[in-house]
């Protein structure tokens, strides 16, 4: 009974992963025919100047970290092979861990810009008028939520990926760790983006357990975002909107068939 359990919960968050990951198709449509590049404009140049810092940022950094390593490498032989190791190490270890900061900063300074876009999809999905957040109360009212909810998430991202990152430089275990790393990320990027509709009709608790009982959808919705972030340039300035309006439509959906609140 329990194996049937565990089959079916794996079974439902396979699923909810594919199909959030095809709503991306649903969301470009929806983009075009409500016409909201428009609400872009912000968070992409949010998007841009944070890409640029933090790309910059481990770029040099990387050359830093590999001659620190590759210093307590005391021998002469092998020398060249041990820094270009220790440098691609390090820029790996940098990349990772920069990509986790500058999501969660992105979400959180975008939320107030994000809202309303996740408003008017909801709106055209639903057919009917949806609670609005407007004014400079509601304004820092988001940013704050955000902030909180994405340094939470920051901190747990980082305290899971940190060990898994050492181990992912262990042969076997490696790759295992390296996938892990990136459902990790990808669970916590979709979360931040649930939020923008969730933050609606749910309190911070709330929230949480709703994510936790669809993290097929977070997965699946952060799972393109991340890795539509190594599209250059384009990735950076418009992921974060794309990847809302995808939330959005598999959040409502979800909210229809699970929450009473949504149909009040």
């Amino acid at each position: 009974m329990c194996y049937s359990l565990v089959n079916s919960i794996q079974d439902k968050m396979i699923k909810d992963i594919l199909s959030s990951i095809k709503t991306y198709f649903k969301a470009m449509r929806i983009i075009k025919e409500l016409n909201l590049w428009k609400y872009f404009f912000v968070p992409a140049l949010i998007g841009l100047l944070l890409g640029g810092i933090f790309f910059t940022t481990a770029y040099s950094l990387s050359d830093n970290l590999g001659t620190y390593l590759s210093s307590f490498w005391k021998f002469d032989f092998g020398k060249d092979f041990v820094t270009t190791a220790s440098t691609w190490i390090g820029g790996f270890a940098i990349l990772i861990i920069g990509l986790i900061l500058y999501k969660h900063l992105l979400m959180a300074l975008s939320a107030p810009f994000m809202t309303p876009v996740s408003e008017k999809v909801e709106a055209y999905i639903t057919r009917k008028e949806t609670p609005k957040t407007a004014g400079k109360s509601e304004f820092i009212k988001l940013l704050l939520r955000s902030l909180r909810l994405n340094l939470r998430n920051l901190i747990k991202e980082l305290l899971f990926t940190l060990p898994l990152l050492i181990l992912s430089f262990i042969p076997v275990i490696g790759l295992v760790a390296t996938l892990l790393i990136l459902f990790i990320q990808s669970y916590y990027t979709g979360f931040g983006n649930m939020d923008y509709t969730l933050e609606r009709y749910l309190n911070y608790k709330e929230s949480k357990a709703f994510v936790r009982k669809n993290k097929g959808i977070a997965v699946g919705n952060g799972l393109v975002f991340t890795l539509m972030l190594f599209i250059p340039l384009v990735g950076i300035m418009l992921t974060l909107p794309i990847a809302t309006v995808a939330s959005t439509v598999d959040t409502i959906n979800r909210l229809e068939e699970t929450n009473p609140k949504f149909n009040d």
